[in-house]
Order: C-alpha cells, then structure tokens, then sequence
C-alpha cells in the first residue's frame, strides 16, 4: 500500500478532477449567453456537443490503456445523451436568454444536491457526517446565492426554473455515467456527444431554429470543447476514483466560477450575499477534499476490465514484463478484506 498523500487521501485525486471539470463548465455558463443571444435553444445545444464531440475523437485511448465501450452500454449512453445533452443543454440555453447569467450560473449549484441522492439512492454511496455537511454547506451557499439574485424581483422567475430543470437533467445524467466511468472517457465523450448533436440538430432544424453567424458557431464550438467535452472527460475520471455523488457535490464549485466571470463580463449583480454564498461553497470543497473514510471491508471475488496500475493496494496479478504506469485489461480479483482509507470507486462499491 502507498504510504503517498494520495493513497492516505483517496479523495484527493477525485476532488481535483472534479474540480478542473467543475472550472470548465462553469466557465461556459456566461459564454453560452453572451455567443448565444438570439439562437435558438436545440440549436445552441447542437453547437456545443458538437465541440464536445470533436474533443471526444482526439482523446480516445488505445485499446491497451483504457477499456472500450459496449454493445451493453447503449442503454446508458442513450439515457446520458437524453438527459445531459438534449434536456440539461436546450433547458439552460432557453433559461439564459430569460435571466441574468450570474443568477443562472449559481442556480446550477443545485446539480450537486439531485447528483448526491440519485447515487446515494440508485448506487447506495455512502453519505456520512462528512459528506453530508459537504453537500449541505454547498447547498446552503447557492440558496443564498440565488435568494440574494432574486430578492430584487428583477431576475425573471422562468428564466431560473427553466435553469433547474437544467440542473435536475444533468443530476440524472451525472448518475447514469458511472456505469460507465470505467470506459475510455473520450469514447464515452464522443459516443454521448455525438447522440446529442444528432437529436438536437434535428429538432432545431425541425422547428425552424435559425442558423448562427459564423462567429457564433466557431465560438459554441469552442465553448462545448472546453466546457461539455473536457470538462465530461474529467468528470468521468473523477467519479472512477470518486464515486458520483462526491463528484457531483465537488462539481458544484462550477456556479461559482461562472459568477465570477459573468461578473467580469460585466453583470454586475453581485453583492454581500455572493460572497457569503460563495464562502460556503468553498468550504463545502474543502471539506469533501479532506475526507479520509476507513473501515474493515470485503472485496468479493471479481473479473473485469478497467484502467489500473499496479501500485494502488487492489492489483497484484503479474505481467512478463511489467508494464508501467496505467494500462488495461481483463483481470481477476481475488477474495480479500482489508482496512485502509477508502472512498466510492470502482472497488468500493460495498454498502454501510
């Protein structure tokens, strides 16, 4: 076993992942409104998986280093591609034509919160003291945020639910996808990017949407590459060492960013009430990257197909010669308990 940071923290490498995909898509937020004023929703969200899609291509790995898509995974990517790139996408694109990017941005703190319960639901996640004081002072941070956003009376009221709905699409998505974290993330990317560009091209083009400038579609392009395709392909990786709701709740550091740079874009809606929200915020983050659970558990028997390397305590079967650093392959499991500091990943699936 490691006697590393990492190894002593396994939440540490997870957190920060979400965390780099959590800035990307926060990031996005106020771009898609400003590049997006006057374009239809269906096609705004085409534009942006499009640039995912083309992400998607350039990060597959070879067949040695991570493991393929397959013909069972349909089903989930199918359901991804509904939630997260049809519904999630065309929702919030329609809310930020409606209301002000900062109050969007920090909606989309909610994510985390139908993030968390899906998998504490669906994947039985543990969800300690810890966690769940994670997940409360991130929630608390965005009501605040939007209560501050909207005590105006000025920030329409459909705008930000349509923006909800955004968020409770991408919660189910975000669920979903961990049956197939342990895939090739860029396949993963590519294959539910390019089901979304198909949908909602077509139902755009079917409702007369009208076509962007060329600007615009250059621009979505670039912001669905960073903010929908590597940020996706992060996300992933995060909840393979993660688990999806810690992932989930660490990804709700996104609304923040996208406040802070609607605000230098120029919304100047920001307040007292920001600050504090945004405060809470961070400690949730903070909180979540100090997590350190352990206990006696038992693995059973297993064989399956992943990325790995052979100094994370869970493989020690040989290879002639040995291969360095991360790879993939069929490989067995024996039937072991231990106690070490552990979080939801691949090999901790186990109930509390």
């Amino acid at each position: 076993m490691r006697s590393s940071l990492a190894s002593r923290l396994p939440a540490l490498r997870g957190g920060l992942l979400a965390l780099l995909a959590a800035v990307l898509f926060g990031a996005s937020t106020p771009l898609v409104q400003k590049w997006g004023q006057g374009l239809g929703p269906f096609t705004t969200a085409a534009l942006l998986y499009m640039g995912a899609a083309l992400v998607g291509s350039l990060l597959r790995q070879p067949v040695e280093k991570e493991a393929r898509l397959r013909r069972s995974d349909l089903r989930w990517l199918l359901a991804m591609a509904l939630f997260g790139a049809v519904i999630g996408p065309v929702a919030l694109a329609w809310g930020l034509q409606r209301t002000s990017g900062m109050g969007a941005s920090l909606m989309l703190t909610l994510e985390a919160l139908f993030t968390a319960v899906l998998a504490w639901r669906l994947y039985g996640e543990t969800m300690d003291r810890r966690v769940w004081g994670a997940v409360l002072l991130l929630l608390a941070g965005g009501l605040i945020l939007v209560i501050d956003q909207g005590r105006d009376g000025t920030t329409p009221l459909w705008g930000l639910l349509a923006v909800m709905a955004a968020t409770a699409a991408w919660g189910m998505d975000n669920t979903l996808s961990r049956a197939v974290a342990d895939r090739d993330p860029g396949q993963v990317v590519l294959a539910k990017a390019a089901l979304g560009t198909t949908a909602t091209a077509t139902v755009g083009w079917l409702a007369g949407e009208g076509m962007p400038s060329l600007w615009q579609a250059a621009s979505l392009l670039l912001v669905g590459a960073s903010g929908y395709g590597l940020s996706l392909r992060f996300y992933l990786l995060a909840q393979r060492a993660f688990g999806a709701a810690r992932t989930g709740s660490v990804f709700a550091f996104a609304p923040f960013i996208g406040a802070v740079l609607a605000f230098a874009l120029g919304d100047l809606s920001g307040s007292l009430g920001l600050l504090i929200g945004s405060l809470l915020m961070l400690a949730g983050v903070l909180v979540h990257l100090s997590e350190g659970h352990h206990h006696a558990h038992h693995h059973e028997a297993i064989t399956h197909e992943h990325a790995h390397t052979h100094d994370d305590g869970h493989h020690s079967h040989h290879h002639d010669p040995m291969p360095q650093g991360s790879h993939s392959h069929w490989h067995e499991h024996e039937s072991i308990t231990h106690d070490h500091p552990h979080v939801p990943d691949l090999h901790h699936g186990h109930r509390h």
